[in-house]
């Protein structure tokens, strides 16, 4: 069992930045894409931003050029750096890890309980 903790949420102004962190227990983390999902109210949850395993990167449009995905294998924890962020950036925010075979199949896919973000106009 894999358990995500997320923190660094919180109520920013438009052009603001905030830094969230989510650290995995478990010794799967290396070997497990992690990825930061958001969800806001009466929308269908997207993905933000995913690293693999080796550190390839992948953003969603809205969030290319402003958000950053890093992650850190010898402490279990991968960071999004947000910045210049804007109004339609309010979600509530989710860290992912999952794994899937060549074939496609997911192996595993654990969810954190999510971190609100805000901005404000």
């Amino acid at each position: 069992q894999v358990q995500l903790v997320e923190s660094g949420g919180g109520l920013v102004q438009a052009g603001g930045s905030l830094r969230l962190s989510c650290a995995a227990s478990g010794s799967i983390f290396s070997i497990s894409v992690m990825a930061w999902y958001r969800q806001a109210p009466g929308k269908q949850r997207e993905l933000v931003a995913s690293i693999a395993s080796g550190g390839a990167t992948n953003y969603a449009d809205t969030v290319k050029g402003r958000f950053t995905i890093s992650r850190v294998n010898a402490k279990n924890t991968v960071v999004l750096q947000m910045n210049s962020l804007k109004p339609e950036d309010t979600a509530v925010y989710y860290c992912n890890s999952n794994r899937r075979t060549n074939y496609g199949s997911l192996l595993y896919n654990y969810w954190g309980q999510g971190t609100q973000v805000t901005v404000s106009s």
